[in-house]
């Protein structure tokens, strides 16, 4: 990054800054003033934030406040916070009980994004670090989140997946993906059969909210395949009854 683009950026961050201080927003005047900055620079920077979403313009006023996207980003950051918060006890206890990694992990523009991992020292090590994004039509949490949006919504949302082969049990196609899509649906669980990592196989059950939305998923990973063919193996329970202590901590109800 360049000195001008870091100074840019640095600059932005200062208007927003500024504006989440004054509930009733600034003008331009006011925030070139604030920030001893020239009419234009601030005209420039402005203009960018407005057209991004980051802050907004009262016509009656013309006043610059903070604009939805960073409610929205906001939000999405405290909404993990809190997330990992509840979830991390329970994770612990499932992993303590399995003598396996345990994951966490939301979605994101077609990938399953991991944000917590709990890891017995003598257990297997697996791909799905902390920050780490992985397509959801090949892992078990994906497939787990996915049972939220319905057949045509998955098919849009998916349209310019590339389907890349990680194993040769990777599924390779929209219709494979949405039929256990469909099963995890009915079951309550979604699986990763070898998709992502050979040898290694996954069990996933979706965390909802207080609104009935599903905002994450947990799973664990090994290499016990015993619930492909078993769906009443001890681990499925497990796995499922961990994230229903979750989704309760999270305001969800069955009612819902």
């Amino acid at each position: 990054m360049s000195k001008s683009t870091l100074q840019t950026v640095e600059r932005a961050f200062h208007i927003l800054e500024i504006l989440s201080e004054e509930a009733n927003g600034l003008t331009a005047t006011e925030i070139e003033k604030k920030l001893q900055l020239n009419k234009s620079t601030v005209h420039r920077l402005l203009m960018t934030l407005l057209s991004k979403g980051f802050i907004e313009k009262r016509e009656n006023t013309n006043a610059y406040i903070i604009g939805l996207k960073m409610v929205e980003l906001s939000s999405i950051r405290l909404n993990n916070i809190e997330l990992k918060t509840e979830a991390v006890p329970y994770l612990r206890e499932l992993s303590y009980k399995l003598n396996q990694p345990v994951q966490l992990a939301t979605y994101r523009d077609g990938d399953a994004v991991f944000i917590e991992k709990i890891e017995p020292i003598n257990s297997i090590r697996v791909y799905s670090q902390i920050g780490k994004r992985i397509p959801a039509y090949c892992c078990s949490v994906g497939k787990a989140m996915l049972v939220q949006w319905s057949d045509d919504t998955i098919r849009e949302m998916l349209q310019d997946t590339s389907w890349i082969a990680y194993t040769p049990t990777t599924l390779q196609n929209i219709d494979s993906l949405i039929k256990e899509v469909n099963e995890a649906r009915q079951t309550g669980f979604a699986i990763d059969n070898e998709e992502h990592e050979e040898g290694i196989f996954c069990i996933a059950a979706p965390i909802y909210d207080y609104r009935g939305d599903i905002i994450a998923a947990i799973s664990t990973a090994g290499t016990n395949k015993e619930f492909l063919v078993d769906h009443d193996a001890p681990i499925i329970r497990e796995v499922k009854d961990t994230a229903a202590h979750i989704s309760a901590r999270m305001g969800y109800h069955l009612q819902n």
